[in-house]
């Protein structure tokens, strides 16, 4: 008899981690955050100067690495036209000029500005 209750034990317990497996994925999707997509997605498509890596403005000619690493390193920003406070060249300005409608400022979060994060966010799209 004591046999057979720990074969049935065990298999109730083999029943319930399985279940486990397959169920906690699915039940634990909803509860996990990505704070980096959520941040990126909070910029609306646009550059967030406070939050951004150098190799993002590779996209705009002239502004990397020299313009875009004044700008990384020169925030936090309150708003856009902060940037224009920083010692930029004329040439500068008028790159920044060019391109200003496509950046953006929110608050910097940590998960982006940690380390090293700002030469390398590791964000790829």
């Amino acid at each position: 008899m004591k046999r057979l209750d720990s074969w049935l034990m065990g298999g109730v317990l083999l029943a319930g981690l399985l279940l486990g497996l397959v169920m906690a994925p699915s039940v634990q999707a909803a509860e996990l955050r990505n704070l980096v997509d959520d941040k990126i997605a909070e910029s609306g498509g646009k550059i967030d100067l406070n939050n951004c890596s150098v190799r993002r403005f590779q996209v705009y000619p002239g502004m990397y690495p020299t313009l875009a690493g004044k700008i990384v390193l020169g925030g936090p920003y309150d708003s856009v036209d902060d940037v224009l406070k920083l010692d930029l060249s004329e040439r500068q300005q008028e790159l920044f000029d060019k391109y200003k409608i496509n950046f953006t400022v929110t608050p910097p979060s940590i998960a982006l500005n940690e380390g090293f994060d700002r030469i390398n966010d590791g964000v790829y799209r």
